[in-house]
């Protein structure tokens, strides 16, 4: 399975940028043993349409451009859910793996949020809260996930779980 971001926007340079390709290249290296050939990032031009809605809709068939026939799509949205554990999202993602799902792509949206096409071509919403986050922070967050989810399927010692439930 191939896990793609696909992010509108690009990330300058600074430190949200290196904490990103950090977690990529984190993510690359520990998929390849698990059945996830690559982990990429296709930045997505910001529209430059008069209207929100307008934007939002550019954007979006450019995001669903990279999600061809039998791509999973999951998005991180604001509607999103923000309960699933770390642990859940593993399952969910081993589970597509399994499946013989080709390509995993994770959306992030612009500035004006994702267009309904695309959260209604879904198959997993996520949200990192109610707050509003910077998109370059939900980037590397959403990287951070990915590896999270990758050392949770190799039995890795990085992702610690419940701490209660020790």
């Amino acid at each position: 399975m191939r896990l793609l971001v696909a992010a509108v926007g690009r990330l300058k340079p600074g430190p949200e940028r290196d904490l990103a390709v950090r977690y990529r290249e984190r993510a690359a290296q520990l998929g390849r043993g698990l059945g996830f050939t690559a982990c990429d990032i296709a930045e997505i031009p910001e529209s430059r349409a008069r209207r929100a809605p307008d934007r939002a809709a550019e954007e979006g068939a450019a995001i669903l451009a990279h999600a061809a026939a039998g791509a999973v799509l999951a998005v991180y949205d604001e509607r999103g859910r923000a309960d699933l554990t770390s642990e859940t999202i593993a399952t969910r993602i081993g589970g597509w793996r399994d499946a013989g799902r080709s390509v995993l792509v994770l959306a992030i949206g612009g500035a004006d949020g994702l267009d309904a096409v695309v959260r209604d071509r879904s198959e997993l919403a996520l949200s990192f809260g109610a707050a509003t986050l910077p998109h370059g922070l939900v980037r590397v967050l959403a990287l951070e996930q990915v590896y999270r989810t990758l050392t949770i399927l190799a039995g890795h010692p990085y992702h610690r779980g419940n701490l209660d439930e020790r």
